[in-house]
């Protein structure tokens, strides 16, 4: 499956932003998805993930509350939209793909991934 994400940008401190990420695949429903994301010099972070049904969601607690993870799985699409923004959420956001229903938090349990799409938050 090939991912392409999209939606980065500047924002302000307090905004909102939406990213989304396409998959060309036949079978996007068997997909768990993820979104992740990496500050230079650091490792990916989980951001939020969501099941084949989207029935189930987590979130990182840094995030929760503020940021909404959702699928179309008629679009192929799943999206991540992210309120009240903060300077610490600067970052190259990435999405991700499994197959598999389980959620995972790391970035080795997606073998899919979409090139990145950077947000970029200004205090």
């Amino acid at each position: 499956v090939q991912l392409q994400a999209s939606g980065g940008g500047l924002v302000q401190a307090g905004d909102s932003l939406r990213l989304s990420c396409a998959a060309s695949t036949r079978t996007f429903g068997y997909y768990s998805l993820g979104w992740f994301r990496q500050v230079p010099g650091n490792k990916r972070d989980f951001v939020s993930g969501i099941s084949v049904g989207g029935r189930r969601t987590a979130y990182a607690a840094s995030v929760k509350g503020r940021f909404t993870i959702s699928r179309d799985n008629a679009k192929n699409t799943v999206s991540l939209q992210m309120n009240s923004l903060k300077p610490e959420d600067t970052a190259v956001y990435y999405c991700a793909a499994t197959e598999t229903n389980r959620l995972p938090t790391e970035d080795t349990g997606y073998p899919y991934w979409g090139q990145g799409t950077l947000v970029t938050v200004s205090s």
